[in-house]
C-alpha cells in the first residue's frame, strides 16, 4: 500500500517506531497475560469450518450462529472499515479447586471464569484503557473493542496473533498457562507489526476427549455443541435432554472438565486480573436448595453484575434441579416439592425428573399428586417419564 508524504519526512499512516512492543507492555501493566498481534485478513478456511459444523449440525441451539454472522467474524474489514490490524489479550481467571467441603449441604459447581464479576465487563474496562493508550500514540486512528459478544472469531485471530494453539477441545491453549483464560479483542486501523503463529498442536494426546462425560468432542479438533455441558447449563433456554442429565453430574453452570485434564499449563500458576476471583464458597459452588425458591427479583438481585446472569432464573433453577436429582438426597424433596408447582414449565418438568431419580416413597407421592394437578403437557410427560423410571428402578 502506497503511503503519501507528509512535512517533516513522516508517512501518512506510519507507525511509531517500538509502538507494538510498548503497546504489549501496556496492555500487561493493566492486567492481561498475554497480547497477540495478527494482521487483519479475512480467513476464508475458517469461515468454511464455520459452515462446515453448521452442516453437521454441531451448532444447533445457536440461533444466532448462521452464514452472514460466519462471513462478519472471519472478515475484519465488516467491523471496522479500514482495520490493519487485530490485537488479543488474554485475562486470567481463578483456577483453583472450587468444591467445598460439602458439610451436608447440597452444593453445584460453577465453571471457574464465572466465578468473579461478568468478565465481559471486566475485559471491557481494561481494554478501553489499552485503545486510550493506542490513540495517544497513534492519534487519529480508529478502534474497536471486542469481549465475546462480537462477531469475530477470535481464536482464530488469537493463534494467528501467536497467543496459543488450538486444543482438541477447540480451547485455545496458552503455552504455560493453558486454556484458563477469557479474550479480547482490538480493531485497530494501525498496521503494527504481527507476531507469528505458532507451529503446535496436541498430537496423539486425547485426555479432554476421553474425560468428556456426554462426548461432546469429537475427533478432529471439533466440539458438538448440543453435547456440550456449559451449552446445555447455559445457552439452551429449553429442557435438557433426559439423555444428558445423569451426565450433568453436579455442574450447575458451566463445565471445567476438558481444561482439568489438559496438561498444558497445569503446573502453573497464574494470578487472576482484578475482578476475576471467587469471593467464596458461594461464588465458586453455590447451596442447592435456596436457589429453587428464588423468583425474578432475587436471582437479579443475587446474581447481578456476573456471568451466571447468562443462564437466567428458570435456567439456572432447571439447572439446580437436574443436579439435585443426580445428587439423590432426600433432603431435597421438601424444595423439589416447592419447584414441582414453580410458575415456569421448565422448573417444574425437571423438579419432576429430579424426584423420580431420588424415587423414595414420598418423592413418588409428590410426582403422584402433580400428575393430577399439572395443566401443561409436556410438564406431565416428564411426570409420567419420572414415576415410570421409579417403576422400572424397582421391578428389577
Amino acid at each position: 500500500m502506497g503511503r503519501s508524504s507528509l512535512p517533516g519526512g513522516k508517512a501518512k499512516g506510519a507507525v511509531p517506531k517500538g509502538l507494538t512492543l510498548r503497546l504489549k507492555a501496556e496492555a500487561e501493566r493493566l492486567g492481561f497475560v498475554a497480547c497477540g498481534v495478527a494482521d487483519a485478513v479475512s480467513l476464508p478456511q475458517t469461515r468454511r469450518q464455520f459452515e462446515d459444523r453448521m452442516e453437521r449440525g454441531f451448532l444447533e441451539g445457536l440461533p444466532w450462529m448462521d452464514r452472514t454472522r460466519a462471513e462478519r467474524a472471519t472478515t475484519p474489514e465488516l467491523l471496522l472499515p479500514g482495520a490493519r490490524s487485530i490485537v488479543t489479550v488474554a485475562a486470567a481467571y481463578e483456577r483453583e479447586e472450587g468444591r467445598p467441603q460439602a458439610r451436608g449441604q447440597l452444593r453445584g459447581r460453577v465453571a471457574r471464569y464465572a466465578w468473579g464479576r461478568d468478565y465481559h465487563r471486566v475485559l471491557k474496562k481494561q481494554l478501553k484503557r489499552v485503545c486510550e493508550y493506542l490513540d495517544t500514540e497513534a492519534p487519529g486512528s480508529r478502534s474497536r473493542i471486542m469481549v465475546d459478544y462480537g462477531p469475530l472469531a477470535e481464536r482464530a485471530y488469537a493463534a494467528g496473533g501467536g497467543l496459543g494453539w488450538f486444543g482438541k477441545s477447540t480451547n485455545l491453549l496458552l503455552p504455560g498457562i493453558g486454556s484458563w483464560v477469557l479474550l479480547g479483542e482490538i480493531l485497530t486501523t494501525v498496521g503494527l507489526e504481527p507476531d507469528v503463529p505458532l507451529r503446535k498442536t496436541c498430537g496423539a494426546c486425547r485426555r479432554c476427549a476421553d474425560a468428556c462425560p456426554t462426548g461432546a468432542i469429537v475427533d478432529g479438533y471439533l466440539l458438538d455443541n448440543q453435547r456440550c455441558i456449559s451449552y446445555q447449563t447455559i445457552e439452551n433456554r429449553g429442557p435438557i435432554p433426559r439423555e444428558l442429565r445423569p451426565l450433568i453430574g453436579d455442574w450447575l453452570f458451566g463445565c471445567d472438565i476438558c481444561q482439568e485434564v489438559c496438561p498444558v499449563g497445569r503446573s502453573s500458576v497464574t494470578l487472576a486480573m482484578d475482578g476475576l476471583e471467587g469471593t467464596g464458597d458461594e461464588s465458586r459452588s453455590p447451596q442447592l436448595l435456596p436457589l429453587l425458591d428464588l423468583d425474578d427479583n432475587a436471582f437479579r438481585e443475587r446474581f447481578a453484575g456476573r456471568a451466571i446472569m447468562r443462564a437466567k432464573r428458570d435456567g439456572l433453577i432447571r439447572n439446580a434441579c437436574v443436579v439435585l436429582g443426580n445428587l439423590g438426597s432426600a433432603h431435597a424433596i421438601p424444595a423439589l416439592t416447592r419447584a414441582l408447582h414453580d410458575r415456569s414449565a421448565l422448573v417444574r418438568g425437571h423438579a419432576a425428573w429430579a424426584l423420580g431419580r431420588i424415587a423414595t416413597s414420598l418423592a413418588v407421592q409428590t410426582l403422584r399428586i402433580g400428575l393430577d394437578e399439572e395443566p401443561d403437557g409436556w410438564v406431565r410427560e416428564e411426570i409420567e417419564a419420572a414415576l415410570s423410571s421409579v417403576h422400572d428402578t424397582f421391578s428389577r
